[in-house]
Parts: structure tokens; sequence; C-alpha cells
């Protein structure tokens, strides 16, 4: 049957006309003639394949399931709703992401597929598109808008589009490492950067996050006051992301009068409304610490996902909230003894009595808003399982105080008030901060973070506002990260593994690289993960041989063959429809930004790069020039559309590269307002006539040597390295020569044998294939050996063998 079916779609000498895409069409239409069950997976590909399956040529009546199938949905109302609102209007281009890779024989086929960006077939183009970009070009920079002028402070105004962006407030203790800076920081100053460039009035915040337990108990063990902590971690802070090149208006901090007047004055107004209640709370005291433990400074068993290593506040495996009381096993982070369960008074949050007022705001906030699918899923689950009270107090005395008689010695959980540190230090840099935060009918607000902050910024935050009544700005479009991983594994500190904030610079590799790299793998849909090996690729294909060598052939050309003078363009059908080419990149750009989708922006500035390297070489304009006039003047046209559009890619740039973006700019002589305002066309910044600078390369080849030597530095070495003398000793015993370690290797060890141990008998009750076992089992064996050695016990001879 499968034969005949494929012999339909053949021409008449049996070759394949129709393509992979085709094929895995029949695939589909195969599936779906087995089974009549729809499932909620065929509206996600019906989505997919609806502005393909438009075109007759690619659903004919022979693939009878497929046919039916589709017209069936399509049929339904809301997919009707569907089509007619987004798909109609976008089209291809709404898929264009997935599209334009198309389905490669080698995946239908079972081959292994490049990660390297294969050259893209150009989109037909009608002749009113290219009409119309040829028009835009030829209106240069005169068609640009007046740059705005700068104000300070920088305020919402009336009938413009006011953008309020924050980063997720990193913890002042910890040094942020990859992970943390593409997850908030990076990401939201190329939306910052972006928006600036769309000439948005925008007001881009951050700062520590100061207040809590963790900062009670750093300043314990450094012998210093809280204060004096926070101090010293701000500024470490404050000169990575400088290092970064973040672009904050304000990077501020939390331990402020404003933070402690705007908390209470929320918590007031929930309060005098019924929504906070007061209850009993039975909390995990630590007696050889004689202190109650914040959730944070309690590890067990996750209760929900049996994770071993699961906070007192949340489940880092499974994601859910905890309360501390209710892990299993719980242990003292601080001297690992058992706490005990003693009670104590707080105050909750009423989250059950503000969720129906939550609902709505949501219900009409989501559907015209730009959050992302996981942070929308997140939010959902929540409130699909039910809100419950949330308690907002601790016993502590670094913290805000709470204003309320029976609670004097106790502040409020810091997941509480941290979300008003947006608030208070907007307040510190202008008594004006209400324009921006009480002010939801002009202010669009986009907030960054982590998928582990979604629930607070989502959630809590809204519900705190909503329940306090008085116009809070709530955010607009909630932009949440997956996680980043560090090669085939996670970022530790405290084992050297993996690159910090605070180690980056060190490495000699410029901070434009790094945000290049991070923006390339940003875990938009899924984890991602850095590696070593592939930031060598990509700065050397992607940046060195794609960008870098485009944009300095196009300027040495101007240099080399016309004096430094842009030469006159006589532009040719094969010209206009490359301008018509680029423009339509630069709109797909515009929209996947729009839509804050940075990683994918990021896709189509370098395809315009590699579209341009492909027209130099195409024309080779070093040949032409020494031929007749004619070839000299084609040379001239093809160098002048070719270093404008190194001039644009200058400008889209600037988001990611900010430094190689002022470096472009700055060779071309690109003048303003040309490099503060992107366009949303293709114009010619660069008339004939203009004078550039002096070019130079860009960027430089990274070495195999040098990665490899990084990568050691990085994956565990420092820790090695930094290691007291004393903490190793050799022992020679009766049996054999061993190494015991300190006990803080042992201790690792002793993790890591717990959590393989957690593994193979996981697999053994899922009865999991016996290769699979055993490959887990001989994981196990070797760190149960590595910890022997550490201890400086004698290893066990395994039975039946005698040791010599």
């Amino acid at each position: 049957m499968g034969s005949d079916r494929t012999a339909v779609v053949q021409g008449k000498k049996g070759e394949d006309v129709l393509g992979p895409v085709r094929r895995a069409l029949i695939h589909i239409d195969n599936s779906l003639s087995r089974r009549s069950c729809p499932f909620l997976a065929d509206i996600v590909l019906w989505g997919a394949l609806y502005p393909l399956l438009q075109d007759p040529t690619y659903l004919p009546e022979e693939l009878g399931a497929l046919h039916s199938w589709f017209q069936t949905l399509s049929s339904q109302e809301p997919c009707q709703r569907a089509a007619e609102t987004v798909l109609k209007q976008q089209g291809v281009l709404a898929l264009r992401p997935y599209l334009q890779k198309q389905l490669q024989p080698s995946l239908l086929e079972g081959k292994a597929v490049s990660n390297e960006p294969e050259e893209e077939e150009l989109a037909t183009l009608s002749e009113e598109e290219i009409t119309i970009a040829v028009t835009a070009w030829e209106k240069g920079l005169g068609s640009l808008p007046p740059l705005r002028p700068k104000q300070t402070p920088v305020l919402p105004v009336a009938g413009e589009r006011n953008v309020l962006i924050t980063s997720a407030l990193p913890y002042v203790n910890n040094v942020p490492h990859l992970g943390n800076i593409i997850g908030c920081v990076l990401s939201a100053d190329v939306f910052a950067r972006y928006s600036r460039l769309r000439q948005w009035n925008t007001l881009y915040l951050c700062g520590t996050d100061e207040y809590g337990t963790a900062t009670e108990t750093k300043a314990m063990e450094e012998g210093l006051t809280p204060q004096e902590i926070c101090d010293k971690f701000h500024v470490i802070h404050a000169d990575i992301y400088r290092w970064f090149n973040i672009s904050f208006d304000i990077f501020g901090r939390t331990t402020t009068p404003q933070q402690t007047e705007i908390t209470q004055d929320i918590f007031q107004r929930l309060w005098n409304r019924g929504f906070v209640l007061q209850d009993t709370v039975e909390q995990l005291r630590c007696e050889s610490c004689a202190r109650f433990l914040a959730d944070r400074f309690v590890e067990g068993v996750c209760p929900f996902c049996g994770y071993e290593e699961a906070r007192g506040d949340q489940c880092d495996k499974c994601g859910k909230l905890i309360n501390a009381i209710e892990l299993k096993n719980p242990q003292c982070k601080l001297c690992r003894s058992c706490p005990v369960v003693k009670s104590s008074q707080h105050l909750f949050l009423d989250l059950p009595k503000l969720e129906d007022r939550l609902e709505e705001w949501l219900g009409k906030t989501l559907p015209g808003s730009d959050w992302t699918p996981n942070a929308r899923f997140i939010i959902r689950s929540w409130l699909r399982d039910g809100l419950k009270p949330r308690c907002i107090t601790r016993d502590l005395k670094w913290g805000t105080p709470v204003p309320l008689e029976g609670f004097e010695n106790k502040v409020f959980y810091v997941w509480f008030d941290a979300t008003f540190g947006y608030l208070s230090i907007t307040a510190n840099y202008t008594d004006q901060w209400e324009k921006w935060w009480k002010n939801p009918e002009q202010v669009n607000l986009y907030q960054f973070m982590a998928k582990d902050n979604v629930p607070f910024h989502g959630l809590v935050f809204p519900c705190s506002a909503l329940g306090a009544e008085d116009n809070y700005t709530l955010v607009s479009h909630l932009i949440a990260t997956e996680y980043l991983n560090y090669e085939d594994g996670k970022f530790s500190k405290s084992r050297g593994v993996g690159v910090f904030g605070d180690m980056a610079q060190d490495t000699g590799i410029p901070a434009d690289i790094w945000r290049f790299y991070l923006l390339y793998i940003r875990p938009e849909g899924q984890d991602s993960a850095f590696s070593w090996t592939d930031m060598l690729l990509k700065n050397n294909s992607e940046l060195l041989n794609n960008l870098g060598n485009f944009i300095n052939r196009a300027g040495m050309f101007v240099s080399k063959f016309f004096g430094g003078y842009v030469p006159e363009m006589v532009l040719t059908s094969d010209d206009q429809r490359l301008l018509a080419h680029v423009t339509l990149e630069l709109h797909h750009y515009h929209q996947l930004l729009e839509k804050v989708r940075i990683r994918d922006a990021l896709r189509s500035i370098l395809t315009i790069s590699r579209h341009g390297n492909q027209y130099i070489q195409v024309n080779e304009p070093w040949k032409r020039i020494k031929g007749n006039e004619a070839d000299r003047q084609r040379a001239g046209t093809v160098t002048g559309l070719a270093v404008n559009i190194a001039a644009l890619l200058s400008i889209m740039l600037q988001p990611y590269m900010p430094t190689v973006s002022t470096t472009i700019a700055a060779q071309l002589q690109l003048p303003l307002p040309a490099c503060s305002i992107l366009s949303t066309d293709f114009l010619c910044t660069l008339p004939a006539g203009h004078q550039i600078g002096t070019v130079s390369p860009l960027f430089q080849k990274l070495e195999n040597d040098q990665i490899e030597s990084l990568k050691q530095r990085f994956g565990g070495g420092q820790a090695k390295a930094s290691r007291k003398p004393t903490d190793v000793e050799t022992v020679t015993t009766d049996v054999e020569t061993v190494t015991t370690a300190g006990p803080q290797q042992i201790k690792v060890l002793m993790d890591e044998v717990t959590k393989q141990g957690n593994i193979v008998r996981e697999l053994k009750a899922q009865k999991a294939d016996k290769n699979q076992v055993a490959a887990e089992v001989a994981k196990l064996l070797e760190l149960k050996k590595q910890l022997a050695l550490a201890e400086g016990k004698p290893l066990e001879t395994p039975k039946g063998k005698k040791k010599k």
C-alpha cells in the first residue's frame, strides 16, 4: 500500500518532484488513516500546517486521511477564529523559523544532521514588494524621524509608547553565573536597547535583592554586618553587569527607606481590606544554631517528586513550592543537624480570596500579551491546583519590619516584598515614580526572569497589587527563560564548575563575544547548555567567517577601489531584488523582537550577512574593477550596496553586540541619526560620495588549545587549585597507600554517591533496560571507590578474586 501511495506523488519518469515536505505529509496521512480519535496535538499540528496546506499542491485528494482531517479541523469555530486573527494575517511568515529549515531528507532517512546553518533559499517576492523596497531605499536618511531628546529622569509621555523593563532582582550574596546573566539581565538589555532604537520611551531597571537570612548568614561567616555584606556584593554585581555592557537606567537595591515605606503601605492596604490572615505556624528550629531556619536553609526530600536536595521553599526539580515542615528527612544546611518543629504566629496573604480578581486580570491580559508559553503554563497550573494562603512573614531581624502590633520582632518574607523592590528602586531614581507604577493605561511593563521566578511575578505580586486597590501597573509581558546548564552538568561555585560573572572577564574573550554566544543559545523553549567547543565553532563560523568577513570586505572594497568614498550605484533588477530580500529579513527581525523572541531575531542578522557574502561572491567586484567602464560601474554598485548592508547590520547588532556595533559605525562613519534609529525599512544611509573611515577586522579566531585550556580551568579545576595542601594527606596502611581528602571533598562525594544510588534504584523500579542499569551501577561503584579512597579506607577486594 505504501508504494502505491508514493507512486501517486511521483512524476511521469518516477522522480520525486515533491521534496521532503510532501514525504512528511504522506507519513502524517498514513498515521491518520490508522486512527480516528483526535488529540490535543492535532490542534498544534493543524496550526503548524495551516499556512502550507492552503496551497492545494500540498493537499491532493489522494491523501484522503490528511485531507479529511484538515478540512474537519478547519471547520471548527475555534480554528476558524485562529485562522482569521493570526494565521491568515501572518501566513507562512508566522512559522518561518520552522518552515525555513523544512524537513530535511537526512531527518527522514535517519542520517546525522549538522548544527551549522545551511544556505537558505531566497523567498519568492512579488513585484509590489520589490517596488516598495526600492522606494524606501531611495528616500534614504530623510525618511528617518528626529531623535527623541534625552530626558532625565525618564518619565512616561502621554501619546507615546512607554516601555518599562525589569530584570529579576539577583540575590545580593551570590555571584551570578552565565545562566543567571542570560536569564534576566542580558535578555532584558537586548530588548531595552531595541526599544530605544525604535524611539520608544524606555526605562530599564534592576537592582540587588538584599534582605533575608542568606545575607545574615553570609555576614556571620565573614564577620561583617548584613549591611556591610550588601554593600560589598552590590559593588560586585554592578561591576559584572558593567563589564557585560548592560544598559540599566537604574541599578538600585532593596535596603532603602523607600522599600520600607512602599512595602508597608501595600501591606496596610491589604490588611485593611481583609486580604491578610493570622495563623499559628509550625516552623523548623535548629536547636544547635538557636534560631528558626529560613526556608532556604533547610534541605530534605521533596514531598511531591522525591528529589533529595529540595529546599525548604521550592523544589528545583519539580518546581513546586514547599513549606519547610513538609520536607521529609529535613536537615539544617548550616550545621547538618535535624531541626525540630516549633510554633510561631505569622501573617498570610489570602490568595484564595484574591483568586477571582487574578483570573479576571489574566483573562484581559493574556490574549494580547507576549507571556512566554512556560510562564502561561506555570500560572495556569497553579490556578488549576487552587491557590492557598501564603505566609508573608519570617522570624528574622534583617528585613522590612512588619507594621503591626504583636509582630514587632518579625520581618516580611523576602518573596513578598522583593518584587516591590522594582517600585522602590524607581522611587530612588525619581520622586515621580508613581507615573510609571500607578499608570497602567499608559505603561507597558515587560518583566524578564528565569522560569522559577514566574509564580512570584505572575501571581503573588499581581494579587498583592490587585488587593491593594491603588491602580498599580501590572506586568503586560512576562518573559521567562528555561535553564542554561554548563556543558553536561550544572553550574557550581563550590566545586569550581562553570563560568561565573566575575570570571568571564579574565578569559581574554571580549564581553560582546560572550553576549553573542549566550544569546545564540538562549534557552527560550527548552533548557540549553553552554559548551566551550560550540562557542569556538560559533565564533569562528558565524562571527569571523560570516558576519566579520562580510562587513570587512564591504568596507575594504570602498577603501581599496574607491579611495574611501562610497561609489555611485546603478541598481539592476537583481540588486532591487536583493533590497527586497534584505527588507523582508529586516521586517522578520522586527516581528521577532517585538514578540521578544530574542534568539530567533539574532538569526535574521546572520541571514542578511550570508546574503551579503553571497552577493559579493557572485558579482566579484575585485575582478570587475579591472574591466571596462561597465564592469567598473558594476563593481561600484555592488560595493555601494554591500557597504550599506554593512551599515544596516551595525544598527541591527546594537542590542546584541553594542561594542561591535559602535566599532562598525565608527569605521563606516555612519551619520546621525542613522546610528541611533532602526527603521522598519532598509534605507540608503551611506549615499554616493560618503567618506568612510579606516576599516579593520572585527573578530579574532578562537584556537582549540585556548578553548581546551579554558574548558579544563572551569571544569572543576579552580576548586582543586585553591584547595589547601593540608586538606589532602597521604596515609600508608598495611594493605596499600591511599589518599584521604578534606571534609568538604568527602561531603561532595557522599552527595554524589547518594544521588547516583537514587538513579540506580529508580531504574530498577522501572525495570529499565539491563544495559542502562549496568552502566549506572558502574558509575555508582566508581563513585563509591572514590569515596573510600577519600576517606582513607582500603578498597574492598571483589568476591571470588584474591588480591596479590
